[in-house]
């Protein structure tokens, strides 16, 4: 049998060795792979975008971009808030679909911790509890159209135990916490709602008895040791 010389067994070698070709599906898969990432990256710039420019229009018209912003993530929103006070927990059901824009600017400023350790500063039985600025409230006012209003709208911004803001401080730029502890017929001029009580009444009805001045002040601090945000309850 012939020899195989050193040189020629280098070149067979030399051919098992060479690169093998890349395969039409890993060359699919990759392309694949690298296009999904760039549509990733494409569609969190294009969110982050829309958010900063709707945020620099609020100033002109307030409510309503608030509105345009959450109407496209308020599927992604937490339904449900939790209320921290030294009475107990407040358990309420956010209004998602009915005040999405209310409930997106709820949630942002809940997370930025703007609501812990803001206090109740007026109380007024059978009637309403309020947390926040107490400067701009007539409670007097409020108080004997509550009370003496013949015409009791039974809609479901008129029930007990529902939550909502100010309109006047919301396009303000504030915030502050109401929440009714029997039906009120025409908050609806002063009050946007956006959430209603499910568990704790108890809780707000306790807070409603606490001893207050004759500005309906309660004469013991007392207020949102903090608020969580849930999915589910």
């Amino acid at each position: 049998m012939a020899r195989i010389k050193p040189q020629a067994l280098l070149q067979q070698s030399k051919k098992k060795k060479g690169p093998s070709r890349i395969s039409p599906t890993t060359i699919f898969l990759g392309s694949l792979i690298l296009l999904l990432a760039v549509f990733f990256l494409y569609s969190t710039y294009r969110q982050w975008s829309l958010r900063s420019k709707l945020q620099a229009q609020k100033g002109a018209s307030g409510y309503e971009v608030d509105q345009a912003f959450a109407d496209s993530n308020k599927a992604d929103l937490p339904g449900y808030a939790i209320f921290s006070t030294p009475k107990g927990l407040i358990t309420v059901e956010l209004f998602k679909d009915i005040s999405p824009g209310v409930v997106f600017k709820f949630i942002d400023l809940c997370q930025k911790g703007h609501f812990k350790g803001m206090r109740f500063r007026r109380v007024i039985k059978n009637y309403v509890i309020q947390a926040g600025d107490v400067n701009d409230l007539h409670a007097e006012d409020w108080t004997l159209r509550g009370k003496h209003s013949s015409k009791l709208d039974t809609s479901l911004k008129h029930e007990a135990f529902m939550l909502g803001t100010s309109k006047a401080k919301y396009v303000d730029k504030g915030f502050e916490l109401f929440i009714t502890t029997a039906p009120i017929p025409d908050l609806s001029e002063k009050l946007i709602v956006f959430g209603r009580v499910v568990k704790g009444e108890d809780v707000v009805q306790e807070i409603e008895e606490v001893d207050t001045d004759e500005h309906y002040q309660p004469k013991s601090d007392i207020g949102i040791d903090g608020v969580t945000l849930q999915h589910q309850i």
